[in-house]
């Protein structure tokens, strides 16, 4: 009798790429907010980044969950999500934003230089995956 292997999806097209991109513009959109509250610029002039920066965190996940959105109970991903709800929160917390965002880019930092067996511990399998 033959095995069966899962067969998952074929990969994105172009994802590598897409992933650095996103990625990119990600830390430019966070980086002109950051400046921008540090340095008193209207919140209206800034609305255009706080946009730019949530539509590529969503669109991150959305590489990182296909096929499987397995890596939202990890460290990292829930890093990701506390971040991303940082960044919506943006719009109800007045004149709170810099502190906000501070928040944001401690949490990517330190989510993105953690040991592996926190980064990739997964708390729904209770184990360290990958």
């Amino acid at each position: 009798m033959r095995h069966r292997q899962q067969e998952f999806p074929p990969p994105l097209p172009a994802a590598r790429l897409c992933k650095v991109v996103l990625r990119t513009v990600h830390l430019m959109a966070t980086s002109v907010l950051v400046g921008g509250y540090a340095f008193g610029a209207p919140a209206a002039r800034l609305l255009p980044w706080l946009y730019a920066a949530i539509a590529t965190g969503v669109a991150m996940i959305f590489y990182e969950a296909y096929p499987t959105l397995g890596f939202v109970f990890e460290g990292w991903g829930l890093m990701l999500l506390a971040k991303l709800g940082l960044l919506c929160a943006m719009g109800l917390v007045g004149r709170k934003r810099l502190p906000i965002l501070l928040a944001v880019v401690a949490l990517a930092a330190i989510g993105s230089h953690m040991p592996r067996r926190w980064r990739h511990y997964s708390l729904l399998h209770r184990k360290v995956m990958r």
